[in-house]
């Protein structure tokens, strides 16, 4: 036998090789295509626009992102059991008004009082999806006409503006460290353990594996209804604590945000990788989502004289855009190692 003979490749490695090569590069697009995409449309915005480069400029950015992290941090928790939330916004907007209406009790009432209504509220959905079987998309749409009804009925109808009392509650909202607001801050905090929990602990493995296989995992043993009961527990709290930040950043309770907010999130999470089917997605690709949609904002007010209607068209037809992307390279992923 000849060296040509024993260096000879076996038939069909050079397909299996590009197969793999094929999956790799799916899986690298789909976990960082949104990092990928805010790297050149930062870089754009960079290059064209003096007024993005400033660092009150980044830190505006930052601080307006804050919320919407939060909130899909809880989501991506949901999304990765297969679920949705769809109460969010509306529980975001409770969390505030409470938040604001508390603080006359001082700060830890103003903290507290969001974080026990909106966590509870997330409790009941999490009962209602993991005991009854009912669909969560109706259980949180169900929510989340709940909980602005409930914020209606504490302001007077959106009559009543709250005013943040506590003026060390205030300073959680404006207050900074290292020139970094505290709820870049806090948000920043809650990711990261939000990474260890998901992928150090045992939590963690049972969402991903509920949301690879439900069935699956509970013949496994994982608890399924405990830990879809915790995510939208989770999810519930999280939205409550954004609304509580972003009512001690604006020092009043404002009862005409978060509409639409619920969208964000699950854009946000979606566009960093995750399935909506469940079971794949990492925190750090929701981290870039977030970013994403904050920067594409930011460069949309950039321009300055852009009638609202049309930054609506540029902003969506371009998340339009990464959600096909990213759809197309999990496909693509699918087909590779199947």
């Amino acid at each position: 036998m000849t060296a040509l003979d024993k260096r000879q490749v076996p038939a069909g490695e050079p397909a299996r090789r590009a197969e793999r090569r094929s999956d790799r590069v799916a899986d690298l697009g789909q976990r960082h295509g949104a990092l990928a995409v805010l790297v050149i449309v930062s870089l754009v915005g960079l290059a064209a626009f003096p007024g993005f480069r400033t660092p009150e400029n980044a830190a505006t950015l930052l601080v307006n992102a804050a919320p919407l992290a939060l909130i899909a941090l809880g989501m991506t928790f949901v999304i990765l059991t297969g679920g949705i939330d769809l109460s969010v916004g509306s529980v975001f907007v409770l969390g505030g008004v409470l938040a604001a209406w508390a603080s006359q009790y001082g700060f830890w009432a103003a903290l507290a009082a969001p974080l026990a209504v909106c966590g509870l509220i997330g409790l009941v959905n999490g009962v209602l999806v993991a005991r009854t079987g009912m669909p969560p998309f109706i259980v949180t749409l169900a929510s989340l006409l709940g909980a602005r009804g409930l914020m209606r009925a504490i302001s007077g109808e959106g009559s009543a503006t709250y005013l943040v009392a506590a003026p060390a509650f205030k300073m959680f909202g404006n207050g900074a460290a290292l020139g970094v607001k505290w709820p870049v801050w806090v948000a920043a905090a809650l990711f990261l353990i939000g990474t260890v929990v998901l992928h150090r602990m045992r939590f963690g493995q049972s969402v991903y594996a509920i949301g690879g296989s439900a069935d699956a995992a509970r013949l496994m043993g994982v608890p399924v209804a405990a830990t879809r009961v915790c995510v939208y527990a989770i999810s519930g709290l999280l939205a409550g604590l954004a609304g509580a930040l972003n009512a001690a950043r604006l020092g009043s309770g404002v009862t005409v945000l978060g509409i639409g907010l619920e969208l964000d999130a699950i854009a946000a999470v979606v566009i960093g990788g995750t399935l909506l089917t469940g079971g794949a997605g990492a925190l750090s690709g929701t981290a870039a989502g977030v970013l994403l949609l904050g920067v594409i904002q930011n460069l949309i007010n950039q321009v300055g004289d852009l009638p609202a209607a049309y930054q609506q068209v540029i902003s969506g037809s371009f998340l339009a855009v990464v959600v096909v992307a990213q759809t197309w390279l999990a496909r693509l992923r699918r087909v590779a190692s199947g």
